[in-house]
């Protein structure tokens, strides 16, 4: 509502000052009119008897009045002294209209309105962009952190899941807050900061919300970006505010969300915007731990950069903890999907476990976002409750986009992308070290035409060498596929993702793990991204025979993979073309479903309707009673014919 009554106070502004410059302006803007004489011949016209009468405005200087033939006329600041003899001599009937008396005020406004309203309204502007908001500008040095209190929904512990470690570190905190006296008794001194560390989307935010639920002490919040203005000493400013404010309403937590932008390392650049960011931060380690102390105001700050921080933000006795917020591990994900199916109505098919086993590498934002998009799947396709095949679907989507089965793919390639996804799955089956195979299927996502999702059972921490000797093998078994099947002038870019792939693990191999035997343990990974080639940049000090001998030990993982992915698929070339033609007639297939056919020759099994077709039940509970069928009536028995006799 303030906005918008702003908004309309501006365009009021706006017009009035059109206005008045129309106004003020209109005089000299009418054009010349015909009727318009000049002195010298109102003069020449009163000499010769030519006037018949006259009326003599004093006020603005204008003479009005008719010929002796009646026609008008009109001359402007012709008034000289003399004129009324003149015209007593010539006995021309005249008027006088005396010139009226203009106050002083009067004369300022319409000289000066116009611009004191242009002043007026800049200075409005500027207020505006420089936030000056509420109490004008003796506010734009205030803070803008904001305090929740309970009423905008109190988070605790229950509600955030996945980061058990994190909630560990800071249940000193909780108690500390609760309870100071049992710390002090013993002289013990809380730690004044914490900084949480983690990726983005993995429930920094929530977490330090959840502290303060848990607490039950004010939380203020606050963003990096809110200290940084364009004027020097603006964010110094806000940061005093920010712990005044603190201390008031202490003991109390202060979130400072992506610390990053004002905590970063002091002396890199030479701009005038460095000189108000090292301002602001200089101000924030002052009011950290400076010669005042902020006894019962906690800093939690979270970022996704550690390594751009200040080393003085760092030290003991400002963020004395540094408390990693990781990517959720399985039971994490369970925990985490468990929490956001509480608002869903599940089906019973659903199985959390096996979600969180096929999503490795989600954020609790992704995992929030994978069952929001289950739930928009079902209500799209009329369902009640949200199964297990939504989780699947949204988990696709999520993962390789939304499908598109409107892209139009000729028979062709539709038979060379089947090959090719069969020739990773025979080829992932057969090596020692590989994952269990999920889903294969040649329905087009995103830009990939087909793909094969492996499922791993645990989260992985480290690979040895024969998975990643079964991880590029597996990769070029498309690439093998296409060379086997439709010959090696019909090779398509359709692998250039797994080339990609197999080149970064077999460089990584070689300049980082040290699991090359001609090159040895040693790392020569280099951060340069000007090369070409990852791991080995221009201005790296390696000798150029090292840097050949490395090239050559990529290309050699490289080809040995190639070629064993050759060796695999001529052994099993009758499951893989029997999986090939499966995936033509039935485009997706299951782990489960692939084992079967290979193993069994058991062929899957289809529902009659699909993706898009309506199931039975309604999502949308119906109002009317149904109606029954009436029963049908049985027919009545025919009678006997009686014998004759």
């Amino acid at each position: 509502m303030n906005m918008q009554m702003r908004n309309i106070g501006l365009w009021a502004v706006i017009l009035l000052m059109f206005l008045v410059v129309i106004s003020v302006s209109q005089n000299s803007l009418k054009p010349a009119e015909s009727n318009v004489v000049k002195t010298y011949e109102l003069i020449e016209a009163i000499e010769a008897g030519e006037i018949g009468s006259m009326l003599i405005d004093a006020h603005n200087d204008k003479i009005t009045g008719k010929f002796n033939n009646g026609k008008p006329f009109e001359a402007n600041g012709v008034i000289y002294e003399g004129l009324l003899d003149k015209l007593d001599e010539k006995n021309v009937a005249y008027d006088i209209k005396p010139r009226k008396q203009t106050s002083l005020l009067t004369t300022l406004l319409v000289n000066f309105l116009p611009f004191i309203l242009i002043i007026g309204v800049g200075i409005w502007f500027m207020r505006s962009m420089q936030g000056g908001g509420k109490g004008g500008a003796m506010n734009f040095g205030k803070s803008r952190a904001k305090m929740l209190t309970e009423e905008q929904g109190k988070i605790t512990f229950d509600d955030v899941a996945g980061v058990e470690s994190a909630k560990e570190d800071l249940q000193e905190v909780i108690e500390f807050l609760q309870d100071p006296t049992k710390f002090h008794r013993l002289g013990a001194k809380i730690p004044k900061g914490a900084l949480l560390i983690g990726p983005p989307g993995t429930g920094k935010t929530l977490l330090a919300r959840a502290v303060a639920g848990e607490s039950g002490v004010p939380f203020f919040t606050i963003s990096g970006s809110d200290f940084v203005e364009m004027f020097v000493g603006v964010g110094a400013s806000r940061v005093r505010d920010m712990f005044e404010q603190a201390k008031k309403n202490a003991p109390c937590i202060i979130f400072i969300d992506e610390i990053d932008a004002v905590g970063r390392h002091r002396g890199v650049g030479t701009s005038g915007g460095h000189e108000e960011r090292e301002q602001t931060l200089n101000q924030l380690l002052v009011e950290m731990d400076g010669f005042d102390g902020n006894e019962g105001v906690i800093i939690i700050a979270a970022t996704n950069r550690p390594d751009v921080l200040d080393k003085a933000l760092l030290r003991p006795g400002r963020f004395d903890r540094q408390i990693e917020v990781p990517l959720p591990d399985i039971l994490g994900r369970e925990q985490i999907i468990t929490v956001h199916m509480k608002r869903v109505p599940i089906g019973k098919d659903v199985d959390t476990k096996y979600i969180a086993r096929g999503t490795p590498g989600f954020s609790g934002a992704d995992l929030a976002n994978l069952v929001n998009e289950a739930a928009l799947l079902a209500a799209r396709r009329n369902k009640r409750k949200v199964t297990m095949r939504e989780f699947e679907d949204a988990r696709d989507k999520v993962m390789m986009g939304a499908e598109r089965r409107s892209l139009s793919m000729t028979e062709e390639e539709r038979a060379n992308t089947a090959y090719h996804e069969a020739g990773h799955a025979i080829v992932g089956m057969n090596m020692p070290g590989s994952l269990p195979i999920h889903k294969a299927t040649i329905i087009p996502r995103g830009r990939a035409l087909g793909m094969v999702q492996y499922l791993p059972e645990r989260d992985q921490i480290s690979q040895s060498r024969e998975e990643m000797i079964a991880s590029m093998a597996m990769a070029m078994g498309g690439r093998a596929a296409e060379e086997l099947k439709f010959g090696y002038d019909k090779v398509t870019s359709g692998a250039s993702s797994d080339i990609e792939q197999v080149t970064r693990i077999a460089t990584a191999m070689v300049t980082e793990w040290g699991l090359s035997d001609k090159v040895g343990p040693i790392a020569y990974k280099n951060t340069d991204q000007s090369s070409f080639l990852p791991g080995i940049g221009r201005g790296s000090a390696i000798s150029p025979e090292t840097a050949r001998l490395i090239e050559d030990e990529i290309k050699r993982f490289v080809t040995d993979a190639h070629e064993t992915a050759l060796a695999v698929l001529k052994k099993k070339k009758k499951s893989w073309y029997k999986l090939a033609e499966a995936l033509l007639e039935y485009e997706t297939l299951s782990g489960d479903e692939i084992k079967n056919l290979l193993e069994d020759n058991i062929k899957p099994k289809r529902p009659d309707f699909d993706n898009d077709a309506k199931p039975e039940l309604s999502a949308i509970p119906t109002t009317k009673k149904a109606v029954k069928p009436k029963p049908k009536r049985k027919p009545k028995p025919k009678a006997k014919p009686t014998p004759q006799t």
